[in-house]
């Protein structure tokens, strides 16, 4: 029997409508102000959001010897407004590869959008919670990103 791989589910409510939280994760100048953890600079994001096309994402730590994170993937579906899903694999690490959801539903007014990010097929607990506390971080500005775009 197989062992299940650890995952993670993050909901967050975000004060822009689906289109804006969309954008947010597809269009490289506006992902560009809002990706990495608070403890991160954004270096550089190349995105060919299409299925079968491929992303590649650079964040620096702050301080000048700041460790480079470098993350890429390739898009399995994309659904204008709704749903994102990707694989993942950091340039460090290429034999692990996870695999990313986020589905974006309007609230009942349709002026926020409830996100979901599932993150799963870790290689072990320390990943998930590694990217557990990188996501709700990295979220934590793509909310104030959002806030601000409206």
């Amino acid at each position: 029997m197989e062992q299940q791989k650890p995952s993670l589910t993050i909901r967050r409510r975000l004060a822009a409508p689906p289109a804006t939280v969309f954008a947010a994760w597809t269009d490289g100048q506006k992902l560009a102000q809002w990706w990495s953890p608070h403890d991160c600079e954004m270096m550089d994001a190349h995105l060919d959001v299409r299925v079968g096309g491929g992303f590649r994402i650079r964040f620096k730590e702050s301080g000048q010897d700041g460790e480079i994170h470098d993350v890429s993937g390739t898009y399995d579906i994309v659904e204008t407004d709704q749903k994102l899903s990707f694989s993942w694999h950091w340039i460090t690490t290429p034999e692990r590869t996870s695999h990313v959801t986020v589905t974006l539903t309007p609230d009942a007014n349709g002026t926020a959008t409830i996100l979901v990010l599932h993150h799963e097929q870790f290689a072990d607990q320390a990943a998930r919670d590694g990217h557990q506390n990188g996501w709700n971080s990295t979220l934590d500005k793509l909310e104030t990103f959002c806030a601000k775009e409206q």
